[in-house]
């Protein structure tokens, strides 16, 4: 009988850079990855860790303030279909309405609990198969992060984001 095990791709760091990104209270304007591009490797899923974002090392956030991070998925480049501004190309970005950042998937939002300058805020590692509801990973996929904290984000918030992906062998 065969057996199916999974089998991981190299760890890849995602080009997402949120170094000193400023507040939005509405979540529009925020920053977006490079677009991952699945159509040679064709994986069947990604996993993406995030180690700690560093919020403002001088000014405190209010507690309830939190760094929420979306995701898309499209069978077609962002570079020949973007969605709004969103063009697969890492960059500080702001989205035309709120109905374009709904339309994106909300992955998660750690939130402020203590107003204390310069902490780390944890987003737990998620699979984008099933953040976008789908049951393998689409051909492109990315992020965009937007946050309401009092101040911008620490300076040193680059390369937090990896991504491995994850292909299934039969032996």
């Amino acid at each position: 009988m065969a057996t199916t095990t999974p089998s991981y791709g190299t760890k890849t760091t995602l080009t997402l850079d949120l170094s000193s990104l400023g507040t939005s209270a509405s979540f529009v304007a925020g920053v977006e990855s490079v677009q991952v591009d699945n159509t040679s490797n064709k994986f069947m899923d990604f996993i993406v860790s995030v180690d700690g974002i560093t919020g403002h090392a001088s000014t405190a956030p209010t507690v309830g303030q939190i760094i929420a991070v979306y995701a898309w998925g499209s069978d077609t480049s962002l570079a020949t279909r973007p969605i709004d501004v969103l063009d697969g190309t890492s960059s500080a970005e702001t989205l035309g309405h709120v109905s374009v950042l709904n339309s994106l998937r909300f992955v998660a939002a750690p939130a402020v609990t203590v107003a204390t300058a310069a902490l780390k805020y944890w987003v737990p590692t998620f699979s984008i198969a099933s953040v976008l509801g789908l049951p393998v990973a689409p051909a492109f996929w990315g992020l965009f992060v937007a946050h309401n904290h009092t101040g911008a984000l620490g300076s040193s918030n680059n390369s937090l984001f990896t991504y491995q992906g994850i292909k299934f062998d039969t032996a």
